[in-house]
């Protein structure tokens, strides 16, 4: 897999991300800044470090799930890896401007 190969690959894993949401937040979960690390290895797999936006949160599974079978369905990926994280520990400054105005903290 080339450089170029590469890239366009993790240009799709970013807009399949930016499809997934916290159930509770009107916002994609790369808006939300949740998202703190894309690897893609030259044979197809990924693994993504990701945080929530609180540590108990009720709806970890699903995302975590809805992300993996979504990353999985991208061309040139074979498997995708979802690590959860919490270090370090989210806060608003990590959204994008979208998503701080769609949440009025602008």
């Amino acid at each position: 897999m080339d450089n170029d190969e590469k890239l366009k690959i993790e240009e799709r894993i970013i807009e399949m991300l930016k499809t997934v949401y916290d159930p509770e937040i009107p916002v994609n979960v790369y808006d939300l800044g949740l998202i703190y690390k894309i690897d893609l290895q030259d044979s197809g797999d990924v693994s993504i470090d990701m945080t929530l936006t609180a540590p108990n949160c009720p709806a970890a599974d699903f995302i975590m799930e809805d992300i993996r079978q979504k990353i999985e369905s991208v061309e040139g990926v074979n498997a995708a890896q979802i690590n959860l994280v919490f270090e370090p520990e989210w806060d608003k400054d990590m959204m994008s401007e979208e998503a701080k105005l769609e949440l009025g903290f602008l």
